[in-house]
């Protein structure tokens, strides 16, 4: 792991009137991008030759001849081959040298390798670098071990899919899409192997990969996905801040619960088992009386990882649960970084946020904030990793 004293040196060496905000073109890049632009900072994309024109034509800025932004949210940016180009030293030194403040998402942290960002990627990151590691399911210390540490509610594991005596749900990655799941559900042990028999043969999943997989029993219940935020530099009111929530939409499973009964069952082999695989987001707001018990997970959550991955989450980072029948929430899965749904409240913020702070607050724009805020009291350090 870089020791962050090394980045803290790095960071005290920038220009604070240049400062830029970068991230990875995709996920949810535009979000960070229009959050910096709303705080008066410049952008930096990181793009991937192919799927670049969102970021370098669509959405590029134009500024009027008083810098002011009038038109999209991306100044600079660079084109690679792959993403993972961004860590060749002379490209991490383009970075440092126009004092760009990375902000790490799922796309980063995919295609660029966990160990590389830990041990190699010397540019400052806007939240906690040692906990990128958590999010990756199956490594010793993964979320779900942090979350049985911290004793918040996780869907119960089944060891065994022999053990599988009700509706379940299998989670392992899909053989192809890089990003994507190749979760199904079984209620039996016969289920579990006729329809893993079918994806395997399919190509959406691997023998290998299933042998890993986790099964869990399934929580029937609605999903939101909590846009929470932890600020170390908050002195006076409560550094816990829920800026949103969103939920998934999911192919081909909604697809899927569009069907009439009849229709579900008369689908060819290859359609009957739906994927999960997100392709949108929409917004969502939550019954009042439920959220104290929001905040409280959240409070678990960044108390557990202060203790064991000091200095503990910084900046965003997003809960996805599921609610059952008697309001109780189910943890099934945890982003220490921006979450993947944050472009649902991009410009315009979110209700919880826009209430909290007063003005249009998105995911996007509070990173800013917290950014702006740390510049102007001279405390880069506390944010960065």
């Amino acid at each position: 792991m870089i020791d962050r004293k090394e980045i803290i040196d790095i960071v005290n060496d920038y220009n604070t009137d240049n400062i830029r905000i970068g991230t990875v073109a995709s996920h949810s890049a535009l979000d960070v991008f229009d959050g910096a632009i709303e705080e008066g900072f410049h952008t930096h994309a990181i793009c991937k030759k192919g799927r670049e024109k969102t970021y370098t034509d669509y959405f590029r800025a134009q500024r009027d001849q008083n810098g002011n932004v009038v038109r999209g949210v991306v100044d600079d940016y660079v084109n690679y081959d792959n993403f993972d180009e961004v860590m060749l030293e002379k490209n991490q030194k383009s970075l440092v040298d126009n004092d760009v403040l990375f902000i790490p998402n799922r796309s980063f942290t995919s295609y660029c390798g966990i160990d590389e960002i830990e041990n190699d990627f010397a540019v400052p990151l806007v939240g906690s670098r040692n906990m990128l590691r958590s999010e990756e399911r199956g490594l010793e210390k993964d979320y779900y071990w942090l979350l049985e540490k911290a004793g918040m509610p996780f869907p119960e594991k089944i060891a065994d899919p022999q053990d599988i005596d009700e509706l379940c749900i299998v989670k392992l990655p899909h053989a192809v899409k890089k990003l994507e799941r190749g979760f199904f559900t079984a209620s039996s042990y016969e289920e579990y192997l006729e329809k893993s028999e079918s994806l395997i043969k399919q190509g959406v999943i691997t023998r290998e990969a299933l042998a890993e997989a986790r099964i869990e029993r399934y929580v029937i219940g609605p999903v939101f996905n909590f846009d929470l935020f932890y600020s170390p530099l908050e002195e006076e009111m409560n550094p816990i801040e829920l800026l949103g929530i969103d939920w998934r939409f999911e192919t081909s499973l909604d697809g899927h619960v569009r069907l009439p009964a009849p229709q579900q069952m008369a689908l060819a082999e290859h359609q009957l088992t739906p994927e999960y695989t997100v392709c949108g987001h929409n917004t969502a707001t939550l019954r009042e009386s439920l959220l104290e018990k929001v905040f409280e997970l959240a409070e678990m959550y960044v108390d557990a990882s202060r203790e064991y991955y000091d200095p503990g989450v910084i900046g965003p980072f997003c809960l996805q649960t599921c609610v059952d029948k008697d309001l109780n929430f189910y943890i099934y899965d945890v982003a220490p970084r921006v979450g993947g749904g944050t472009n649902v409240h991009m410009s315009v913020g979110h209700p919880y946020a826009n209430t909290l702070w007063r003005k249009p607050m998105s995911t996007g724009r509070r990173v800013a904030y917290e950014v702006r805020r740390a510049i102007e009291t001279e405390q880069l350090d506390k944010i960065v990793t």
